[in-house]
């Protein structure tokens, strides 16, 4: 059975553990890059990250992007959001699409 998990500041992800979720609470860049490529991270069918992290992670996110599993999700962190999550979302619905459905 896959499992969810969560990486970001001790802040951010805190909230999760309570919904059941893994949580694995980084406190730089490099830690957050070491759970992205453990092997462990197959296991889950959804990563969601904090989007302060995922700008400094790019590389590792996007070898995952290559897999079926786990999707990565950026989610805002304690600070709020960097608008990185929904460009994202942007830019894979207009590849789709062929077009910007979305809006600005």
């Amino acid at each position: 059975m896959y499992k969810i998990g969560v990486i970001g500041d001790r802040e951010s992800v805190q909230g999760f553990a309570a919904l059941g979720l893994t949580t694995f609470a980084v406190s730089n860049p490099e830690e957050a890059n070491a759970v992205l490529k453990s092997p462990e991270a197959l296991e889950y069918a959804v990563l969601y990250i904090t989007e302060q992290l995922a700008a400094q992670c790019e590389q590792a996110i996007e070898l995952h992007r290559q897999n079926r599993t786990p999707a990565v999700i950026l989610i805002p962190g304690k600070d709020g959001s960097l608008g990185i999550g929904l460009s994202n979302v942007g830019k894979r619905v207009e590849k789709a699409v062929g077009s910007n459905i979305l809006g600005d």
